[in-house]
């Protein structure tokens, strides 16, 4: 386990806080990275037994899928996390977004997952399947930081150019196949949101000035610079993944915990009870990259 670290809003109002006789863990962007996820769950096992409280939550801030070394793993740990007496929350991330849109015959947005991890997670589920259009990391290192501006969240109208939508078809159709019935339920079953006490957890964020109970889906997987960028008071600690930072972010009014597991090797946890704040990592945060 990784160093511990506390930390509370500045100023003089009532520091944010769970709900009484309650724990929450919030686990960042996992992205297939099974291991980390294995390691992690263990250390808040761990973690647990050191702390009196009547509800454990674990909330899973999406984004199980896609690059990584194992996805259906990560979706196997997520419907069983080993955490007997937890609540386990889980969230959608954007490529859960995906991935569901292309089941549904959306092939558009398909062709554009593919290069953005849809082709790794087909592997991770049994497939033979290469990206229908190859694209050079640096464009997609720029889509992934364009996502809010393209239309549809994350979907350029360039990404079916070329392909033959044919093989899309049958992607789809061979993808849907290789999937456990549970598994499918899993991801038709993940929700964009959820609330405990004074915390708000999402996939990507909130937009500033909306209210939360007309905050729409796409924002909440897909959101991205007006909400990092923003310093309003959302009338709640708002605790997001999405967008990747070398350790936890934290701010008066968001937490950022997607450290980028599939690529730095660590993977974060934030646990919260009353007004304490601590943070558990799987890998070493300490070595350069990660």
């Amino acid at each position: 386990m990784s160093p511990l670290h506390r930390a509370c809003p500045a100023g003089t109002r009532r520091p944010p806080s769970t709900p009484p006789d309650t724990v929450v863990y919030a686990i960042g962007d996992i992205h297939g990275s099974s291991a980390l996820l294995r390691q992690i769950l263990g250390d808040i096992r761990i973690d647990s037994r050191e702390r009196a409280a009547r509800r454990r939550v674990l909330v899973l801030l999406g984004d199980y899928v896609s690059r990584g070394a194992d996805s259906r793993a990560v979706v196997e740990l997520a419907l069983d996390p080993g955490l007997p007496g937890f609540e386990v929350v889980a969230l959608k991330g954007n490529n859960e977004d995906l991935l569901l849109r292309f089941l549904d015959g959306q092939l558009s947005v398909g062709a554009h997952w593919l290069d953005y991890g849809g082709a790794e997670t087909m592997q991770h589920y049994g497939l033979r399947v290469v990206s229908p259009r190859s694209r050079d990391p640096a464009e997609l290192e720029a889509l992934r930081w364009r996502s809010e501006s393209l239309p549809d969240y994350g979907v350029s109208t360039a990404a079916v150019q070329g392909v033959d939508r044919t093989v899309l078809e049958d992607l789809r159709q061979r993808f849907a196949a290789s999937l456990p019935p549970r598994h499918r339920d899993f991801f038709r079953s993940l929700r964009v949101a959820h609330r405990e006490g004074d915390y708000y957890f999402v996939h990507a964020g909130i937009r500033p000035g909306v209210p939360l109970e007309e905050q729409t889906d796409a924002d909440c997987m897909w959101i991205r610079q007006s909400f990092l960028e923003s310093d309003a008071d959302h009338g709640v600690v708002v605790v997001h993944g999405h967008s990747i930072t070398r350790a936890p972010e934290v701010r008066h009014n968001r937490i950022g915990i997607d450290t980028g597991a599939y690529r730095s090797g660590v993977l974060t946890c934030l646990a919260l009870q009353r007004t304490e704040r601590k943070f558990l990592h799987a890998g070493d945060i300490t070595r350069p990259g990660g």
